[in-house]
């Protein structure tokens, strides 16, 4: 969606407006979603449901981030000083969206370790551990005990491992999502380092155009005053000529009476 129209130029930032309002209402939601952690609310289902509010805020910033360059790329004169400001709205409104955002994912990432590093701790239990509460007796149950301590040990050990599968490669995704918000704010940057140059080449030229309309309207006041000037002395150069004739006749006329 691009081109130079008024109509594109308004759907865009139409566009590009309503992205980031959903992209702030969505990490407004995951805060929320995050003060359960640890509760008895932090259910499979809630982690998963953070996770796909995750992803949506960052197709949306994919998507903005391509409707911010497609309303940088589009002419900008003189006469659209209004475009240039609401772009630069624009950009502030998403990168401060975006700095929210990605502080959001951090706060989650760092969470999500805690809760890897609490697991590992946890599971650490060996049967050689619990089997010290038989103080050294021997008793005809023990090896029974042991051997239900050691499947039970198993089965829990399987089920952390699977828990910190999920929790790591959730990790890793939001490591990967906060590089790619990182690519996205170096983008915005170029385009206001980019714009900013765009828009001193067409005050240059501006200014420049300015200067030669002064100077050629200068040069032809200039010309315009030495052609009145030369009409003038023109007038009188004919005018004392006429008087000379006039004069030299009566002069003729006045000998020829005589």
């Amino acid at each position: 969606m691009s081109g130079s129209s008024g109509v594109d130029a308004n759907l865009l930032a139409q566009n590009i407006s309503s992205n980031i309002q959903r992209i702030t209402l969505l990490t407004n939601e995951i805060q929320q979603m995050m003060r359960h952690f640890g509760t008895a609310q932090d259910t499979t289902i809630l982690r998963q449901t953070l996770q796909e509010k995750q992803q949506n805020v960052n197709h949306l910033a994919k998507v903005t981030d391509k409707y911010m360059k497609d309303f940088s790329s589009l002419p900008v004169t003189p006469e659209q000083r209004q475009r240039k400001i609401q772009r630069e709205r624009l950009i502030t409104e998403f990168s401060n969206a975006l700095g929210v955002f990605q502080k959001v994912q951090r706060e989650v990432a760092n969470k999500e370790k805690e809760f890897v590093e609490r697991v590992r701790a946890s599971s650490r239990v060996s049967a050689a551990d619990l089997n010290e509460g038989f103080g050294g007796i021997t008793s005809p149950f023990k090896s029974e005990i042991q051997a239900q301590t050691q499947s039970y040990e198993e089965t829990f050990t399987e089920e952390d491992l699977q828990l910190i599968q999920e929790r790591e490669s959730s990790i890793r995704q939001l490591e990967s999502d906060i590089t790619n918000i990182n690519d996205i704010f170096r983008d915005l940057g170029m385009m206001v380092h980019e714009q900013g140059d765009m828009i001193d080449s067409i005050e240059a030229n501006v200014s420049t155009t300015e200067v030669h309309v002064q100077s050629a309207t200068q040069n032809l006041n200039r010309a315009a005053s030495y052609q009145t000037s030369f009409r003038k002395k023109i007038f009188i150069f004919i005018a004392i000529l006429v008087g000379a004739a006039v004069i030299i006749g009566l002069i003729i006329w006045a000998s020829q009476k005589k």
